[in-house]
């Protein structure tokens, strides 16, 4: 059988991808009537329409979403064969994108262990906190950090998150001493002020729970946009953060932090493993998926694609 154009067949995946002519030239470096003319040909090739109109953009049509995902997976494997044929000796390279936040408390202290395992591997790691665009971005990996359902792509879930106050020891045994959870009112909160939603952790949920809400504000304190400000604010001594169970381990096990109070409350949000399905076949993602769960201390507790 006669295969179609492979430009027609790039152009076609690139607009189904992308929702667009127009992102679709950009990222193939064409203009958006070469696209069009392009997927207009592949459809008058195989006699059936591949796009259709949707709101503004466009969408795959019934028969041809089951297509997208075997051409994704050769282009990806043409990919690695070109560079493979320019580059042969070259080492293999594991791109890796994650939160900064995940980077800096969990990832960079524990990535020696995996380079120390697989000095074959070139590790670069990209953080972007916005959410990776695996095709358009090149990244092979992503740890992502929300409640999952990631449609189309390898998941696992990495790590479970409850969140609870930190602060440094120190404010156990001053003149003000955290012995109980109303003793916050004389103590200045640190709050992260990125939230993702409505379940994001909050100062106000924990209060409530602890049933001092009527006796500390939940708003007052000092606010920053990255939770990792907080925590070295409470490092500082100069208040209280609420802590979550990934960012804040280290700091604790060194005993830079401390918890106050025994109560935890758990959170719908997590860290994800994410990744093309076809990527996880590579034996570079496939060995840092495997060492990621092993450094986690967790197994695989759900899987898509």
């Amino acid at each position: 059988m006669r295969l179609p154009s492979l430009n027609a067949l790039r152009a076609f995946e690139a607009a189904a991808r992308l929702g667009s002519l127009t992102r679709a030239a950009e990222e193939l470096h064409v203009t958006p009537s070469a696209v069009r003319h392009q997927v207009k040909a592949l459809e008058d090739e195989l006699g059936r329409p591949l796009l259709r109109r949707q709101g503004s953009g466009l969408a795959p049509t019934e028969v041809a979403i089951g297509a997208l995902g075997h051409l994704r997976r050769a282009f990806d494997a043409l990919a690695d064969a070109n560079r493979n044929l320019r580059s042969p000796a070259r080492a293999p390279v594991l791109r890796v994108s994650a939160v900064p936040s995940f980077i800096s408390a969990w990832l960079i202290p524990r990535l020696e262990a995996f380079q120390s395992r697989h000095p074959e591997v070139t590790v670069q790691v990209d953080t972007n906190p916005q959410q990776t665009d695996f095709h358009r971005d090149g990244v092979d990996l992503a740890v992502r950090y929300g409640t999952g359902g990631y449609p189309g792509l390898f998941e696992c879930r990495l790590f479970s998150e409850h969140y609870f106050p930190v602060c440094s020891p120190h404010l156990l045994e001053g003149a003000q001493p955290l012995l109980e959870p109303a003793d916050l009112a004389r103590h200045t909160l640190l709050h992260d002020s990125m939230r993702l939603g409505r379940d994001w952790p909050a100062w106000r949920d924990w209060l409530e729970v602890a049933g001092v809400l009527d006796r500390v504000d939940p708003e007052s304190g000092t606010h920053y946009t990255m939770s990792l400000f907080a925590y070295q604010a409470a490092v500082a001594r100069q208040g209280v953060a609420l802590g979550t169970t990934v960012l804040s381990m280290d700091m604790l096990a060194a005993g830079y932090l401390v918890k106050p109070f025994d109560l935890e409350l758990p959170t719908a949000y997590g860290y994800h493993i994410v990744c093309p399905p076809e990527r996880r076949e590579r034996p570079q993602v496939a060995a840092f998926i495997d060492w990621l769960l092993e450094a986690a201390g967790e197994g695989c507790v759900g899987m898509q694609g």
